[in-house]
């Protein structure tokens, strides 16, 4: 297990800024001398996180010098007026710069329910649509990889994209046959700097240590990011992942996912069928509670099935990949970011979560230390850490619990600990790899399903899929209808 790397004195804190803040300007230097534009590129890249990392460090040796004699509510607005600025900071930089560092960014923007409201806000500019490329550039992606413009390949092409995210947009398009499809085409030039972001891991060490979270293992996070991002790039991987989620989800009463078009996707357009249907806040706008109740249950079917049944899950339960429809079905889209258990590995951590919803204390950390989470001589009340360690599975310990943001937002700072009491063991935590992206699944969709106010027996919904129980709602009842269709013999 590695250890986890921690700020002990202002001093050698303030050594470390010093030292990234020359480092920034040597390479900011170095990229005018280099002649290749990829490096050129690269290295302006890196200069700024070592810019943005040199800041925040400054700034946290100096919250760490006043605290040192600060009362306990002093102590407390230091950090969160760091918290705050540390969040406006990444998501200024993070803002302008497409690719890898940016995705970075927004796998820690789902802690922010957990931050103060400012920081908050900043955060989410990270999850807004990025301004989009100009249709002529847009075209000669089309060009390059499907072989004519893209008012020759479709029937009909929608200049201006009806979305844009970190690595490419979407465009409305009617194939020669007569189909509506919607079209992703990849930023130009994009693969090189997520590529070249990826390579460098000590660029995204310092991103994400520059936010400085407790309870964040900075290189497994980064590690695990890495490994899933490679993948995020080539188009015909994410082609693939959807198709295989349209197999695995075919028929299915409330859970749709688009049919990928084989013939017009490559490696960096991807040509789905067009999914109509109301976006996240046009649905939260005219929607009643019941309707909110139902879907919040399908989104979260969807990501304890896939996690439980299918061994496959979407590591992105951004509301933006919804689409919601009159019937109550919730089409999922963008299929990038997708983990696969492999052999053995959910074993290794299903009985941490066996233990804890047990209510047994010993047993999570028994389980705890065989999953490499806890060192064997950590030295810490079990009862403490099944209090710390249970947090986000609060909602499957009673039978029925109803999700609000403030619950969320409350669970959140626990875990990140920004009141302190945990802080012996937030040090001798460690998150595994494999742990990462389903983390990321867990609040993701805890935040989705409290800006709902989503009330449920989760606990009988995720043993619907861990234990076989018999269904548990009218949801539950007609999956289990599907399911029998779909295992049936022919």
């Amino acid at each position: 297990m590695r250890p986890r790397r921690r700020a002990r004195a202002a001093p050698l804190v303030v050594g470390l800024s010093v030292g990234a803040a020359v480092a920034g300007a040597v390479l900011a230097g170095a990229a005018l001398a280099v002649r290749s534009p990829d490096r050129r590129r690269q290295l302006r890249r890196q200069a700024r996180i070592w810019r943005l990392t040199a800041r925040r460090s400054l700034h946290f040796a100096g919250v760490k010098v006043r605290a040192v004699r600060a009362t306990e509510a002093r102590r407390a607005q230091l950090e969160e007026t760091f918290a705050i600025r540390s969040a406006q900071d990444v998501a200024e930089v993070l803002g302008g710069m497409k690719g890898a560092v940016m995705k970075a960014g927004q796998m820690v923007s789902f802690l922010a329910d957990g931050l103060p409201p400012e920081a908050q806000a900043a955060l989410a500019t990270l999850l807004a649509d990025v301004p989009p490329m100009s249709p002529r550039l847009a075209a000669s992606v089309v060009r390059e990889e499907l072989g004519d413009d893209p008012e020759r390949v479709f029937l009909e092409w929608g200049e201006q994209p009806v979305a844009a995210a970190s690595i490419g947009q979407v465009h409305r398009a009617v194939t020669r046959d007569g189909r509506i499809v919607a079209v992703k085409v990849q930023y130009p030039a994009v693969d090189a700097a997520i590529r070249g972001d990826l390579d460098n891991a000590e660029l995204l060490y310092s991103l994400f240590g520059a936010l400085r979270l407790k309870n964040l293992d900075v290189r497994a996070l980064v590690d695990e990011l890495r490994a899933r991002m490679a993948d995020e790039v080539d188009y015909h991987l994410e082609a693939a992942n959807q198709t295989e989620f349209g197999r695995l989800y075919a028929g299915h009463p409330f859970i749709h996912v688009p049919a990928v078009v084989p013939e017009l996707s490559t490696r960096r357009v991807l040509t789905s069928e067009w999914v109509g249907g109301l976006r996240w806040d046009a649905f939260l706008a005219g929607s009643t509670d019941p309707e909110r109740q139902r879907v919040a249950e399908v989104i979260y079917r969807f990501s304890q099935g896939s996690i439980h049944r299918f061994g496959l899950f979407n590591g992105d339960p951004h509301p933006g990949n919804y689409r919601f429809h009159n019937d109550g079905a919730v089409t999922f889209l963008d299929f990038g970011l997708v983990k696969r258990w492999a052999p053995g590995e959910w074993e290794h951590l299903a009985p941490v979560l066996d233990a804890v919803l047990a209510d047994d204390a010993g047993g999570t950390v028994d389980a705890m230390v065989a999953a490499d989470f806890l060192p064997p001589d950590h030295g810490i009340d079990p009862a403490r850490i099944w209090e710390y360690v249970s947090t986000p599975y609060v909602p499957l310990l009673s039978p029925r619990f109803r999700y609000t943001r403030a619950w969320v937002a409350q669970a959140l700072q626990k875990l990140i600990d920004l009141p302190g009491q945990y802080g012996d063991l937030v040090a001798k935590l460690n998150m595994p790899p494999s742990f990462v992206i389903l983390d990321r699944v867990v609040w993701g969709v805890s935040g989705i399903l409290g800006t709902l106010e989503a009330e449920a027996g989760w606990r009988a919904i995720v043993a619907e899929y861990r234990e076989h129980a018999p269904a548990s709602t009218p949801l539950g009842e007609a999956e289990a209808r599907w399911l029998a269709r779909r295992t049936a013999p022919a």
